[in-house]
């Protein structure tokens, strides 16, 4: 029976090329279909861990294994036939004159015919809310549109496994929603695997299976956001928050002893929790 296992890290030591310690005891499961987060701050070690992920950066101690084998043994072309990492600045990764000939440029390389290319390519702009913009330029594209861009030119490779790395940076609150809405139906209605880095701590709880508390290189704490997310001060120490929904109801339940049954992580489970105290309080 096939293994549900796609990624399974475990990396013990990553060096910078002047020593500094970038990565260790980093260890990291991830399964078919997982919606998977990595939060930290800037520094974290996030990114560095999504490029060896992608077989990027190989000089590391321990492995990293992609369906059963290790990353550093197989080729480029044997990693990005499951795998693709899309940057942080889409301009870094676009570089075809126009839609249609940046997304096609991984499907032909990979040598499929024209007829197929242009399939995969329909499909995978499909996939993204792009369809009418194949002839379009690329730098007539908005900030956003780039980043769907590049996402669709791993699907057109058939891509199975799309990192992240900070998708909604760059990104007004309307943008950032749509491109989650994005990740999230490729995610459940596709069956794409998503590991995403981020620091944007109020969008983690509406989308994410579970989620990795990065600082200094290291995991601090793993599980589900309700499971992560447990007081102000556990955050801080990780230089972050919890969403400031969370942070409010533990304010009113710590500080002004109101008597919240749980910390709710969204607005809709903050809204529930305050009817059921408000029905409590009726009866």
């Amino acid at each position: 029976m096939e293994s549900s296992l796609r990624l399974d890290l475990d990396v013990r030591s990553f060096r910078y090329p002047d020593n500094t310690l970038a990565l260790s005891d980093i260890r990291m499961s991830i399964s078919r279909g997982e919606f998977i987060g990595m939060l930290g701050s800037n520094g974290s070690g996030k990114t560095t861990l999504l490029r060896i992920m992608d077989g990027l950066l190989r000089d590391f101690d321990g492995s990293v294994l992609l369906d059963g084998a290790e990353v550093r043994k197989l080729s480029p072309k044997e990693i990005y036939r499951k795998v693709g990492l899309v940057f942080q600045n889409p301009d870094e990764q676009l570089f075809a004159p126009t839609v249609f000939e940046d997304v096609a440029f991984g499907p032909l390389n990979m040598g499929f015919s024209e007829e197929e290319t242009s399939m995969r390519v329909a499909g995978a702009l499909k996939d993204v809310d792009m369809e009418s913009f194949a002839g379009k330029s690329i730098h007539n594209l908005s900030f956003g549109q780039k980043k769907r861009i590049c996402i669709a030119g791993l699907l057109a490779m058939g891509h199975e496994i799309l990192l992240m790395d900070e998708p909604t940076a760059g990104l007004d609150p309307m943008g950032e929603y749509r491109m989650m809405k994005l990740l999230t139906g490729l995610n459940r209605n596709n069956g794409v695997t998503i590991v995403m880095a981020t620091h944007s701590v109020d969008l983690v709880p509406l989308f994410l299976d579970r989620l990795y508390i990065l600082s200094k290189g290291r995991i601090m704490r793993g599980g589900t956001p309700e499971e992560v997310f447990t007081a102000p001060h556990d955050m801080e120490h990780v230089k972050l928050r919890l969403p400031h929904i969370a942070e409010m109801i533990y304010r009113l339940k710590h500080e002004d002893n109101i008597p919240f049954r749980k910390i709710p992580l969204t607005i809709g489970e903050a809204r529930r929790e305050i009817l059921n105290m408000m029905g409590d309080a009726d009866a």
